[in-house]
């Protein structure tokens, strides 16, 4: 099979991340695996801006070799696209711009102003919000934000439990948030026995119960390893009876409401946040959607209560990123993520895994080793496929024996290695890449043919083609 681009030809998109047939194609040579060539001092427009820096250079050439030949399954990143990637990196950084376009306390905003405010309408454009921040720095800072502006000190909130998929903002004695306000937790349903009903999956009576006894100021939906759609009309129908106010974290399916493979909470929650470097596939940040009468309380809790001022090189690559979703690539992007995350389930379950909730609906699969191997646990999966080019993480299980940092199960992704340019077919390939893994962990002669054999598969499927070249190293 002939290598594919992953969607960039002189700079321009080529329905980024999405392949079927895109007419374009590259020399097996450019697509081989970095030997010598240099990101730094090829085709990069930095190149010539960081040759001063070696040291940092060469670190840079080492990362995006590691993107570039190993597979990334992680499934809170993404790559994003070279105008993101320019943006990021734009003379934006240099302006301090406290407060809001048009209220800022520093001079010299005009340009800063005109770029937020295209993020902004961008962002209520692409999910038909009545007001959004982009200002936040990541999700965690705009769940912070949400509480600030809608709860006082010790009020209780209702989330989801962080061992069933929560996130650490929902409530982790880690986490400040546990130590301002109240949490209480909802789960997910036991596993089932029934291979027609998996169990595993959001408890509403749980949710509905514990609302009517705990009486939240405020339900969060959303969550940090689900691979099954949450709907936010049942969130919504809880919060009416108690008197609660609803948030939806889509800090992971933020893409995939975007490209319409998810349904929206927009209109449905009265606040909703997310980050725009996941399934969005912009920078790494966040965003806050809501209501225009909450619009005051929100902002000010962003600015001045915890974030000083922005970063406006961010906020511009979340206008690209807002833009770039609103093109039509981005929704066969957005339904192909989730195919390819039904067939890598398919093919994982094939192989002897187990899939926390029989399956997945998303862009991500939650894998129960115990099944596999009673004895493998998720630090060591998750070392020994690094070892061999396959990045992903590992993560507790629903009721999980073992610690966090220990856990039964690993989380995957599809999404980076989707907007690659890879399919279903791949989805499989890497299934068995995994499996065969995983089983001959001990030979570290497996171990190595795996690598090489995730080297020849990325080699075909380069993130960013373009920004490499012939170069000194």
């Amino acid at each position: 099979m002939p290598p594919r681009r992953s969607g960039w030809a002189a700079g321009r998109p080529v329905e980024w991340g999405h392949v079927v047939d895109r007419g374009h194609r590259f020399s097996a040579a450019r697509a081989a695996p970095f030997g010598g060539r240099s990101v730094v001092n090829g085709a990069s427009p930095f190149a010539a801006w960081i040759a001063g820096d070696p040291e940092l250079a060469r670190l840079l050439d080492e990362e995006m070799e590691r993107q570039s030949t190993t597979l990334q399954l992680i499934a809170s990143e993404n790559f994003t696209s070279p105008a993101v990637l320019a943006a990021s990196g734009s003379v934006l950084t240099n302006k301090y711009a406290e407060g809001y376009p048009h209220r800022r306390y520093y001079g010299g905003n005009r340009v800063i102003d005109e770029v937020e405010d295209l993020a902004r309408a961008r962002a209520r454009s692409l999910f038909g919000a009545e007001h959004a921040n982009v200002q936040p720095h990541a999700g965690a800072n705009a769940n912070l934000a949400v509480y600030t502006a809608l709860l006082q000190p010790g009020d209780t909130i209702l989330a989801m439990r962080l061992d069933h998929g929560g996130h650490l903002t929902h409530g982790s004695p880690a986490s400040i948030t546990s130590k301002i306000w109240r949490f209480v937790s909802y789960g997910v349903t036991p596993a089932a026995s029934d291979p027609s009903d998996a169990g595993e999956v959001i408890d509403f009576d749980q949710v509905a119960d514990l609302a009517k006894r705990e009486q939240p100021k405020l339900i969060v939906a959303g969550s940090t390893a689900y691979a099954r759609t949450i709907d936010p009309v049942p969130f919504r129908e809880i919060a009416d009876a108690v008197g609660a106010w609803f948030m939806f974290d889509m800090a992971h399916p933020a893409g995939l409401v975007a490209g319409g493979a998810h349904p929206s909470p927009v209109g449905v929650a009265d606040v909703v946040t997310l980050t725009t470097h996941k399934t969005l596939r912009g920078p790494r940040g966040g965003a806050i959607l809501c209501r225009s009468d909450l619009a005051k309380a929100i902002d000010q809790a962003v600015f001045p209560a915890l974030q000083g001022g922005p970063l406006e090189h961010a906020v511009a690559a979340k206008a690209v990123a807002f833009a770039e979703a609103q093109a039509p690539a981005f929704r066969a992007y957005a339904a192909r993520v989730v195919e390819n995350a039904k067939a890598l389930g398919a093919a994982l379950s094939a192989q002897g895994f187990r899939l926390v909730s029989g399956g997945t609906d998303n862009h991500m699969v939650l894998v129960d080793l115990r099944p596999f191997d009673a004895e493998l646990t998720g630090k060591e999966a998750q070392e020994v496929l690094d070892r061999a080019g396959i990045t992903c993480n590992r993560n507790t299980i629903p009721d999980d024996p073992r610690s966090p940092f220990v856990t039964s199960g690993l989380r995957l992704g599809s999404a980076a290695e989707t907007t690659a340019g890879m399919g279903s077919e791949e989805m499989v390939q890497i299934a068995g890449l995994i499996g065969r893994t995983l089983r001959g962990r001990a030979d570290e002669a497996q171990v190595a043919a795996v690598r090489a054999e995730v080297r020849e598969l990325c080699a075909a499927f380069p993130p960013y083609p373009d920004l490499v070249s012939e170069g000194t190293g």
